[in-house]
């Protein structure tokens, strides 16, 4: 059984979700960043934790990554052309998406107030706006980002979704709207969901 340390308020959400996709046996501990459950496994204080036979391992595309390898599912094989495309479109969400909430998190309310620069938000949700474009021209026809199958990059960009209502950044792709509605539906993402409001009731 793995063990999630975080709060499904966070990146943690995407482990969870790959474990309830996975249909794989689990304990979550929710547990806020710099907790003192997150710092004893992690230095840095960073959530999503997974713990896999007593060994920690953080950063949650490396979380998904391994589930993914180690379980046969939300990926292609290592070393194929798939693969391939499956790794780039995930490095660009880390990138383009991800990248860009992360900087308008960290001058909202995570950086010290006098750091906070309110303006770079504008810049950022002109960018996150342009990388949909570019996104779009990427994605195959079906129901997920690579065609009939779902990857790892579907669970990043749906959670980056989710993020950019949150912090109000805009979709403004009509395909990645009608793309992130069906994805919200999935019901094992329902169910991690259903685990923040549990947890923040």
């Amino acid at each position: 059984m793995y063990k999630v340390i975080g709060s499904p308020k966070s990146r943690t959400l995407r482990v969870l979700w790959a474990l309830e996709e996975l249909d794989l046996d689990y304990e979550h501990v929710s547990a806020a960043p710099r907790s003192p459950d997150v710092v004893a496994l992690n230095p840095t204080g960073k959530v999503p934790v997974l713990v896999a036979e007593n060994t920690p391992i953080t950063d949650s595309t490396a979380i998904l990554a391994f589930l993914a390898d180690r379980h046969g599912g939300l990926t292609f094989p290592a070393g194929s052309l798939e693969r391939a495309r499956q790794d780039s479109l995930t490095q660009f969400l880390l990138d383009e998406f991800d990248a860009a909430l992360w900087m308008a998190a960290r001058h909202s309310f995570i950086l010290p107030e006098e750091l906070r620069e309110s303006a770079i938000k504008k810049s950022l949700k002109w960018e996150f706006e342009q990388s949909q474009k570019v996104l779009t021209s990427r994605m195959a026809d079906g129901p997920f980002l690579m065609g009939d199958t779902m990857t790892v990059p579907d669970i990043l960009l749906t959670h980056c979704g989710i993020w950019a209502q949150v912090a109000r950044f805009s979709i403004v792709e009509p395909q990645l709207s009608d793309y992130l509605g069906r994805m919200m539906q999935r019901p094992a993402l329902q169910r991690v969901m259903g685990l923040g409001k549990a947890a923040s009731g």
